[in-house]
């Protein structure tokens, strides 16, 4: 059964303990750079890991990884509800010293033009990024990377190589899971999400059979329109800043401070 999850705010982190790890708090912020009236986002579920955990293909059917039924596939569960009570256990289960977490948007759902931020302690060991975000509204759309290796995030020496990702509208997926009604979908008025037909479907980039819910409105008020995205949009965006601990920011302070008391005497 579906179970829209907008309005998660829990994060789950598991931290490896190993001797060589070094933890370091990342800022994690989401923009919704879609314009009004268009897409919002559920919140953004993601993982910092090793690059083994795969929850789809492309031209695939959605991945049980030991659920009963395609509806409770993790990366569905995300895609028709935005939920991630499977696709965290999945994760952890695949990589246990992983990093999970959730962005949320300012009120749950990430409205258009809406940005929020959250830090996380991460271990750079923890190289690369996976995530997934339900697209609404929609039955079983969403943003998420196939291939668990394609954002690496940290390289071997720990460092911080990627600032952001940036996904368009070619790169919204159709889970293939749901067909697209909008008396079953997410985030309409009316719509009720745990409701659902099966679909059947392999995984595939489509936007364009968001073009169901035109002039529906939205839970938030707004009335949709998916002409207003096309391929090329730029969508949404993810970026990451690793941020001083307070000690090294107030040693950062004191410094500035001795710099500045130096100026005014010489």
């Amino acid at each position: 059964m579906k179970k829209l999850a907008f309005l998660s705010v829990g994060v789950i982190v598991g931290l490896s303990t190993g001797a060589s790890a070094v933890v370091v708090p990342v800022q994690v912020t989401v923009e919704n750079l879609a314009p009004a009236n268009s897409i919002s986002f559920a919140p953004l579920r993601f993982g910092f890991g090793n690059g083994t955990f795969d929850s789809f293909d492309n031209n695939a059917v959605a991945f049980l990884l030991g659920f009963p039924t395609i509806a409770d596939a993790p990366i569905v569960t995300i895609a028709e509800g935005g939920s991630g009570a499977n696709w965290f256990p999945a994760f952890q289960a695949a990589e246990p010293n992983a990093n999970l977490g959730t962005v949320t948007g300012p009120g749950g759902p990430i409205l258009p033009g809406q940005t929020n931020s959250a830090t996380f302690m991460i271990d750079t060991s923890n190289r690369f990024f996976t995530f997934g975000s339900m697209v609404v509204p929609s039955n079983d759309h969403f943003i998420g990377n196939a291939n668990p290796q394609q954002y690496e995030v940290f390289d071997g020496s720990g460092n911080l190589v990627l600032a952001s990702i940036l996904q368009r509208g070619s790169q919204i997926w159709d889970a293939g899971s749901e067909t697209q009604n909008p008396a079953n979908a997410a985030f309409l008025v009316g719509g009720v999400n745990d409701q659902r037909e099966n679909e059947n479907n392999p995984v595939t980039f489509n936007f364009s059979n968001l073009n169901a819910f035109n002039g529906l409105q939205t839970a938030p008020g707004y009335i949709f329109d998916s002409g207003l995205i096309t391929g090329n949009s730029d969508v949404f965006r993810i970026s990451f800043t690793v941020v001083p601990e307070p000690a090294t920011a107030g040693l950062f302070a004191g410094t500035a401070g001795l710099l500045a008391l130096r100026r005014r005497r010489a």
